[in-house]
């Protein structure tokens, strides 16, 4: 999934947004969103790989995660994430995705240091150099507290998404709820997981995070607005 046992920054919270928007952009699909909120967390194990930017594994640095995220400065700095925003939804432009949806998707990419900011201890930076502050709410101190407010953002996206839509084929329920549970598994596993044994293979690990946008489009694929299925039905009133 999205990540191993512990990753940088809240992760079925992100996912959450993600479903959340769906309604507001029937046409792009899920897939597109899912790269959107998770933007940044696609970048940053190829950037620990390049030697680009650094994390140590430290178990007990807070309750919910061992990691110390000493340098993601090109990733995860505020500035750079809104030039990701920029750069993504250009590129999804360019794929194809309605021009309308070009603030959304670079919303999205930016929520994703907004939802970090929330979490992590404060190592946010603002820009990309030794001179940001660096941020951080901090609700990882809090095992119970982060469960209930990424849990709640969770259940909520998720509800928004399947309000007025259905699925097409049995293909649907199958690809959504398989994702759905292993990446709650994969969350609410995290805190009670061995940590990483070193911070490169933890990098090659979250490669497998580039499979997480590909499934969620899988499963959209086989959903639709249930209005228009009832329009689509032979003798439908």
């Amino acid at each position: 999934m999205h990540r191993p046992a512990h990753n940088a920054g809240v992760f079925v919270g992100h996912l959450a947004l993600a479903f959340a928007a769906k309604p507001r952009l029937p046409s792009v699909s899920l897939g597109w969103l899912i790269a959107a909120v998770s933007a940044l967390d696609l970048l940053w194990p190829l950037l620990l790989i390049a030697g680009v930017e650094h994390v140590r594994i430290q178990p007990g640095a807070t309750p919910f995660t061992p990691l110390v995220f000493t340098a993601y400065p090109w990733s995860h700095s505020l500035l750079t994430a809104i030039g990701w925003g920029i750069a993504f939804a250009a590129l999804a432009s360019v794929r194809g995705v309605p021009r309308s949806a070009f603030v959304w998707l670079a919303a999205l990419v930016v929520s994703h240091w907004v939802l970090d900011w929330i979490s992590h201890a404060p190592d946010m930076p603002l820009w990309p150099t030794a001179s940001s502050p660096r941020l951080g709410l901090g609700l990882w101190n809090s095992i119970p507290a982060t469960i209930v407010v990424e849990g709640m953002l969770w259940i909520a996206g998720l509800a928004v998404y399947l309000r007025h839509r259905r699925a097409t084929s049995r293909i649907g329920p199958i690809a959504l709820w398989s994702f759905v549970a292993v990446s709650t598994l994969m969350w609410i596993s995290g805190p009670w997981s061995p940590p990483p044994p070193t911070s490169g293979a933890l990098a090659w690990f979250a490669l497998i995070g580039w499979l997480v946008p590909p499934w969620a489009a899988l499963a959209d694929r086989h959903y639709a607005l249930a209005r228009e299925l009832e329009v689509a039905t032979p003798g439908s009133s």
